[in-house]
């Protein structure tokens, strides 16, 4: 009887062991999962500062998320994100903006408002630009991420002070937050 309930004993703790190694093997699936998303869709040629990518992984589901400003690039998402080992399914939910002649000199505007700003200059800097501007029948979302707080203050002013802009949505995250002294 006390064997019976030893081997019991150490059957539960290996089912309860082999149960956490899955939930991490799982874990770590997913990550490299959504670690190669990312880094397909920034590789697309055509990705640029006025589009935006966000993505879910649901084991091998993806789902496609975001702005492009060009219908080819929402093609090439899906395509190379199909492509990857593990991916199963892709639910491709990008929008694709509106043509306009008006949000392209947005656009334009934006662009020079918030790079030419000295202290936003070397966001403009990276191969892929962290400070993302999209554009919707003149009205601006701010998406990317900045170091400082006043980065994205910075960034919120400078694209509201330009001419045609309806409203203007800050979603820039800070990543290194600024230590108090």
């Amino acid at each position: 009887m006390q064997i019976n309930r030893i081997n019991l004993a150490l059957a539960i703790s290996l089912f309860v062991a082999a149960g956490a190694q899955a939930e991490t093997n799982t874990t770590r699936s997913r990550e490299r999962l959504e670690r190669q998303v990312r880094h397909e869709l920034v590789m697309l040629p055509y990705y640029g500062i006025f589009d935006r990518f966000a993505y879910q992984v649901d084991g091998g589901k993806v789902t496609l998320l975001g702005e492009v400003t060009r219908p080819v690039l929402k093609r090439d998402a899906e395509g190379v994100v199909k492509a990857i080992e593990g991916v199963e399914r892709v639910d491709n939910q990008i929008e694709v903006l509106p043509l306009s002649s008006h949000d392209d000199r947005l656009r334009l505007a934006l662009y020079r408002a918030i790079y030419g700003d000295v202290a936003l200059s070397r966001y403009g800097l990276m191969a892929v630009p962290s400070i993302h501007i999209i554009v919707k029948k003149g009205n601006v979302t701010l998406d990317g991420a900045v170091d400082r707080e006043g980065d994205k203050s910075i960034a919120g002013v400078r694209a509201n002070q330009v001419a045609g802009v309806f409203s203007v949505t800050n979603n820039l995250q800070v990543i290194n937050k600024e230590k108090k002294k």
